[in-house]
């Protein structure tokens, strides 16, 4: 009986060890995606037009090492038809964007591959675990050859990234992310349950349902970035002053308006964002009158509070026609309202 509390003892310690690492890869990974926002937003994203995945660590050193990078971009279309005239101070400016972007990526991989390997080495993986953290490692790896996958796009002749291959490349890290999370949480907190009434399954699969939602109104917000939606109808709540503006749906087919039609993708994420505002309102309404632990209630709390923040967030970026620092904030604000989403439901379920 000794022996079998002791390796119960230590199981829990190797999980605490591994969830810890994984909320430290989340946090680096919830950076990568703020940065990545940054770089769009900066114009940065087609500022190197070269990637060696070797040697691409180490960034142009001395004068001719930067002539070298700044006459490759001279010859791309974005300098051509948009930066044309830019000099070598404006490209670094840009280009050390780009440049910090990509190294935290690789960065991210060798955080997570590294430990990984001494956790397996060690022995320190529950059973079933294995898998899950592997599948984690190939998604990321997926997913840098997704981001050169989608620059590739700016440098044939339009040099613009495709809102299809940019919302791609936003949807899998944030699965990656809150994938990482989910399984983190389990490793940190199961063995921690409430004393309380439990939460009852209608209020833990409305807590999941959020959760999608979430996630649907961020991959609408990748659309709008795509297509710099956000620089039209700059006010709210009405569009160019209707409710519903006249071009919702002028494009054939019509499928296309939702993918391609600015006035249509602006007009879904503000319907999505508020769906999404008033699905946490009800949550916590719901979730008042039971006797629930107090992480639990915690958990209902900070996902109000981050919705409340995100749609502040989103309609100041909006009215103020997408300043870089407040445009920044509200991705960071997608993703915090995401993991508040994931905190919470996980709570209610072991409630």
């Amino acid at each position: 009986m000794q022996q079998n509390a002791t390796e119960i003892d230590t199981r829990r310690v190797h999980d605490r060890q591994i969830g810890v690492w994984l909320v430290v890869c989340c946090v680096l990974i919830y950076a990568m995606v703020v940065l990545g926002g940054v770089t769009r937003l900066t114009g940065s994203g087609l500022s190197m037009v070269e990637w060696d995945p070797v040697f691409g660590v180490i960034p142009p050193l001395g004068q001719d090492a930067w002539n070298e990078v700044f006459e490759l971009y001279r010859q791309s279309p974005e300098y051509k038809k948009i930066n044309i005239g830019m000099d070598l101070a404006g490209f670094k400016r840009i280009y050390w964007f780009e440049f910090a972007h990509r190294i935290l990526g690789r960065s991210i991989g060798m955080i997570f591959f590294v430990p990984f390997l001494f956790f397996l080495v060690t022995g320190r993986i529950r059973r079933g675990l294995t898998p899950k953290l592997l599948a984690m490692f190939v998604l990321g790896g997926l997913q840098g050859l997704l981001g050169w996958y989608m620059v590739k796009s700016g440098l044939v002749d339009n040099p613009h990234v495709s809102q299809y291959r940019l919302t791609a490349h936003l949807a899998l890290a944030v699965v990656i992310y809150a994938y990482m999370f989910r399984v983190a949480l389990g490793l940190l907190l199961d063995n921690h349950r409430g004393t309380a009434t439990a939460a009852p399954p209608g209020l833990r699969l409305s807590a999941g349902l959020l959760g999608g939602l979430v996630f649907l109104t961020i991959i609408s917000g990748g659309f709008v970035a795509g297509l710099k939606a956000g620089f039209a109808y700059n006010t709210f709540p009405l569009m160019d002053g209707r409710w519903i503006p006249d071009d919702l749906f002028i494009q054939v087919p019509l499928w296309r308006n939702f993918f391609e039609n600015v006035a249509t993708v602006q007009f879904d994420h503000r319907v999505l964002a508020i769906a999404t505002l008033t699905a946490s309102v009800v949550l916590w309404l719901s979730a008042r009158p039971h006797n629930l632990p107090a992480p639990a209630r915690t958990g209902v709390h900070f996902l109000l509070a981050a919705a409340i923040l995100q749609v502040t967030l989103g309609i100041s970026t909006l009215l103020l026609k997408v300043p870089v620092p407040l445009a920044a904030a509200h991705q960071a604000g997608a993703l915090l309202l995401l993991t508040a989403s994931l905190y919470a439901s996980h709570r209610l379920k072991i409630a």
